[in-house]
């Protein structure tokens, strides 16, 4: 358990956070939330003891260890992917260097009888047991598990470092803290750098993982499936709710209701209690009444309303253009970066008003297209842009393209023209860009605010084709709801590339997933896209279960035969769900009954007053109610599985 005591820290006069205070316990599941500039990195860094607080201490008990991956890290390793990986082992390689030094040295000696010996064979047979317990047997194993659910192939095992982009590296960091096995994980932003698939391996591993986690994420599905405690940082103060991110959000909103409601009739006595003071101020018949009214009023404990930073951005997209109803079409369209092969005879169709989102694995070609798409990259096949197209460009990297030596004012004036000059500090007062911080140089901006001086510099010129690489990456969670709004009242046509599930939902009407060089497309948005993914994996399950069944020289089994199999199968699988759901449901009755019992002695708190002496009870209460919320995800999860297995029986 780490206890974080009265920390402040203040920057350039301002106080970051003041007197925060906080327990982290030992299987802690906690979303770090709030603005751009709130905090929360800092906050990660004094914990990992980092930095240091201007007052207040970060206390972790002896033995306790903690990882912490930062947002952006300079990597010049020039070892191999997997070699950089086990440089997580330094303590299990020393020991393992210690028992081949005592192996050798035994194996060389023939005093058995002397102390020397024997004391040699106790250092042995010590290492050999730290060796076991620190996990020594299973390195390679644990390393090609986190390296593979990363998203690296054993072919890339052996390929240096520097062959990959700053990205992958990262992910080489996390994977690195990972296998030390930390007793708390301090992860700030790790899924900027993964995909959708990578990003879904994380979450299992993080919800199985041993001991405590703390996240600063801006993907609320991410942070959803993940965590059961929020600490939110806002104007200097944190908010602790124990409650998925979802859940915190409407709880805030609920506290602060409650908390303007009291407000509001404290305020309406107050002042019918000033009314009455004033009127019978003077009149002696009265005196007795107004000195009781006086008293009370001094009496009151004014209700406070916690400070809300509701300070954001709020912008909408120019008009589109008129354009021709094919927008982008490309045929038998092929990329190589040198002998290698990213897109091979690709071909892709954009209508006007189609919403696309770009999906899959990082390397796969997402980017490149992209790119090909706003005339970036060279290409072999056919690439045709429909009548009157312009197009809107924001990249990857976009903030790193913007000039650091410039102020945020110069950014946007180098670029603006016509009648929109006049308008350079109403745009940039949208992005929160105002007062002093428009004559800032970018090379002090932070992460966020570079993003969101790249998005003011796309409202400068009206376009009716928007493609947008990650654009969510260092936006806070309000900006990216602001930008998700603009761009679904945005009347032009959209590509999108991006992993964040949250911001995709609902945002497209189409998925192309990029696999092997190729693209598929699907429609609907990402979540179907998932569902779809999800269904073929089922039946690429269904094929192995039955490849088990047949020899290479079986012949080719009768129709007849074929449909008896997957019958058979389907009835297994069912009766398999079915039953789990029973029992699900039977532990779920079992759990509401023991609710049921402790809310009869809650609502009675006279007649079992010793009961309630303590705080067991509540404990007990709390612990039952979060199993319940567990069972009852689990049976809805069940039941998805089971809709899931019947279509696929209609199907077939």
């Amino acid at each position: 358990m780490i206890s974080a005591n009265n920390l402040s820290i203040q920057f350039t006069g301002n106080k970051l956070f003041d007197n925060v205070s906080f327990i982290i316990n030992d299987k802690d599941r906690i979303g770090l939330v709030g603005k751009n500039g709130a905090g929360k990195t800092t906050l990660l860094k004094i914990i990992a003891n980092l930095q240091e607080p201007h007052s207040g201490e970060v206390i972790i008990p002896v033995n306790t260890t903690v990882g912490y991956l930062p947002q952006e890290m300079n990597i010049n390793s020039k070892k191999s992917i997997y070699d950089e990986a086990v440089t997580a082992f330094s303590d299990i390689q020393e020991l393992k260097n210690k028992i081949e030094e005592y192996s050798l040295e035994i194996s060389e000696r023939d005093d058995y009888e002397s102390k020397r010996y024997l004391n040699i064979i106790h250092k042995l047979t010590e290492a050999n047991e730290k060796f076991q317990l620190a996990g020594g047997q299973t390195v390679e194993a644990d390393t090609e598990k986190i390296l593979t659910g990363l998203g690296f192939t054993r072919n890339d095992f052996i390929r240096p470092m520097s062959e990959f982009s700053n990205g992958w590296q990262m992910r080489v960091e996390l994977a690195k803290i990972l296998l030390k096995k930390p007793n708390v994980l301090l992860l700030d932003e790790p899924t900027n750098h993964l995909d959708i698939e990578s990003i879904q391996w994380l979450e299992d591993f993080l919800i199985n993982y041993f001991g405590a986690v703390i996240l600063v994420s801006h993907d609320r599905a991410f942070l959803d499936n993940i965590t059961k405690r929020t600490i939110e940082i806002s104007l200097g103060k944190i908010y602790d709710y124990k409650v998925s991110y979802s859940d915190y959000v409407l709880l805030r909103e609920e506290r602060i209701g409650q908390q303007t409601a009291a407000y509001n009739n404290q305020q309406n006595q107050i002042k019918q209690i000033e009314r009455f003071i004033e009127r019978f101020r003077y009149k002696s018949t009265k005196a007795r009444q107004v000195q009781s009214r006086i008293r009370m009023l001094n009496k009151i404990d004014i209700v406070e309303i916690d400070d809300m930073d509701n300070s954001a951005i709020h912008f909408k997209f120019p008009p589109a253009p008129n354009s021709g109803k094919v927008v982008v079409e490309t045929k038998s369209l092929s990329k190589k970066y040198d002998t290698n092969t990213v897109l091979h005879n690709i071909d892709f169709l954009a209508v006007k008003g189609d919403s696309i989102a770009f999906v899959g694995k990082n390397g796969e070609g997402k980017t490149t297209l992209a790119k090909i798409i706003v005339g970036d990259l060279d290409y072999k096949g056919i690439l045709k842009t429909g009548y009157n197209v312009s197009i809107g460009y924001y990249a990857q990297n976009q903030s790193e393209m913007l000039d650091t030596e410039k102020t945020v004012f110069e950014t946007i004036d180098e670029v603006a023209v016509g009648d929109i000059r006049s308008r350079i500090r109403t745009i940039l007062g949208s992005f929160l860009f105002s007062g002093e911080t428009i004559d800032k140089k970018v090379k002090v901006l932070s992460g966020g605010e570079k993003s969101r001086l790249s998005l003011a510099k796309l409202l400068l010129t009206p376009v009716n084709l928007l493609v947008l690489d990650e654009p969510t990456n260092h936006l806070d969670m309000q900006s990216k709801d602001i930008l998700k709004n603009a761009l679904l009242h945005y009347k032009g046509t959209l590509i999108i590339v991006s992993h964040d599930r949250d911001f995709l939902q609902g945002l497209t009407n189409k998925v192309f997933e990029f696999k092997n060089k190729k693209i598929k497309e699907y429609h609907g948005d990402i979540y179907d896209f998932l569902y779809s993914r999800k269904m073929q994996s089922l039946k690429e399950l269904e094929v192995d279960n039955k490849k088990k069944f047949q020899t290479e020289t079986q012949e080719k089994k009768s129709e007849s035969k074929i449909k008896w199999e997957k019958k058979k199968l389907f009835e297994r699988d069912f009766r398999k769900i079915t039953k789990q759901i029973k029992n699900c449901e039977t532990e779920i009755e079992e759990l509401e009954n023991k609710i049921s019992e402790k809310d009869k002695i809650l609502i009675n708190p006279e007649k079992y007053k010793v009961i309630l002496s303590s705080d067991k009870l509540y404990k007990e209460y709390e612990n039952l109610k979060i199993r319940l919320e567990n069972q009852m995800k689990y049976w809805e999860e069940l039941q998805l599985e089971l809709e899931g297995l019947k279509k696929m029986e209609l199907i077939s």
